[in-house]
């Protein structure tokens, strides 16, 4: 028997352990780049309905409890029949949209808060590793969302569920990893559309609602801070809520600090990673030890290990143990410039392609290139690993 499920119900099963084995079809090099840590693969082709890579049978039980993935859910399926009307399993599914579906699937968070009328919530999106927010006022029920992706439904919904109207939506930066539908969205609602004033370096071609550093806009009766923090690009502004909460975007994470070499290249490369350290050191660093760091990203490998980080559980640190543990802004600057260019990761997949869009110079051709453009790990940390000290 061949059962179908969704993505979301794959992550379920993730986290139930409530399978034995999972299969992921796709070609060996579309594997190595981007996966979830506990498939095997079996290249199998969907079009011509043929194992192409090897496979022993032998080496599973007739039983076991099999889930199959692939790139869209076409060879999933395909490769799941060849399991149950072959191979003689007995118990086989397969991801209906398979890897693109799953780098769509969200988990809502809550994050504590201080103030009673201050709802925070985190949006991790487990596949790629984006993080998007919530800020609620819950006595006005008005409501902010920032760094919104192509998934507006989980962030709509998140709202909705709560009885939230949507106010105001934000983005902390010109994106290099995720198409933002943050204008979109904002016009889907009449609502203001925030960029900090800075993005104007970067030229985008449309308007935009400008938040100047170091002002203050109301999302009900929450105090909505800009703080310009350029490094990971000229116009990265980081939002201070409530003077408790700080979404840093890609200038700081929890385990890692945002990498310059996307925007600032050639010449201007150190110059780059010298902002970065002035804004580390200089305005994020001089905050109170409790402001608690919510960043736009988390760390996800090719093999699909998570960072320091558990999907589903709170993503944030303090400045404090943020200033106590990291190792890089522990560096002298000399030491931290140079840092900056030693083992960097990969660049995220079509990320030239990706600032485009998000500028408005360009507009992909429909849903599909928006999804092939956006697949894989975010890659916008200055490390591979974590750059927090062990205990």
């Amino acid at each position: 028997m061949v059962e179908t499920i969704s993505a979301a119900q794959l992550r379920d099963r993730i986290e139930a352990e409530a399978f034995d084995v999972l299969f992921d079809t796709r070609a060996p090099e579309d594997f190595e780049d981007w996966r979830i840590a506990e498939a095997e693969n079996v290249e199998y082709s969907g079009s011509d309905d043929e194992l192409i890579g090897e496979f022993d049978p032998e080496e599973y039980d007739a039983d076991d409890d099999v889930v199959v993935t692939c790139a869209t859910g076409r060879s999933a399926g395909k490769f799941a029949g060849y399991l149950a009307e072959v191979e003689g399993f007995e118990n086989v599914s397969y991801v209906d949209g398979g890897m693109e579906d799953w780098s769509l699937v969200y988990d809502v968070v809550p994050i504590a808060t201080e103030r009673e009328d201050l709802e925070l919530l985190q949006l991790q999106r487990r596949g790629k590793g984006c993080l998007g927010y919530l800020i609620g006022s819950k006595r006005t029920g008005k409501a902010a969302l920032v760094d919104v992706t192509s998934v507006t439904d989980a962030f709509e919904d998140a709202a909705a569920e709560r009885g939230y109207e949507i106010d105001r939506v934000f983005d902390t930066h010109i994106h290099a990893d995720h198409i933002s539908t943050g204008r979109e969205l904002a016009a889907k609602y009449d609502v203001p559309y925030h960029l900090g004033e800075p993005a104007s370096t970067r030229d985008p071609q449309f308007e935009f609602d400008a938040v100047e550093p170091n002002e203050t806009v109301e999302v009900g009766d929450v105090p909505v801070k800009a703080i310009h923090t350029p490094g990971h690009t000229t116009g990265m502004t980081s939002y201070l809520v409530d003077g408790e909460a700080l979404l840093t975007g890609d200038t700081l994470f929890v385990e890692s600090i945002g990498r310059t070499e996307l925007q600032f290249a050639g010449e201007d490369a150190k110059a780059g990673a010298r902002v970065q350290y002035e804004t580390l050191h200089h305005k994020i660093g001089t905050m109170p030890d409790h402001v608690k760091i919510l960043p736009g990203h988390f760390s996800l490998t090719n093999c699909g290990e998570y960072v320091d980080v558990e999907p589903g559980m709170p993503m944030f640190s303090t400045v404090g143990e943020i200033w106590a543990k990291n190792e890089i802004i522990g560096l002298d600057e000399e030491e931290f410039v140079e840092h900056m260019f030693d083992n960097l990761p990969s660049k995220p997949p079509n990320y030239e392609r990706v600032i485009e869009t998000n500028l408005g110079v360009y507009e992909p051709e429909d849903d599909d290139e928006r999804t092939e453009l956006v697949l894989g790990p975010n890659r916008c940390a200055a490390t591979e690993g974590s750059a927090i000290a062990d205990d």
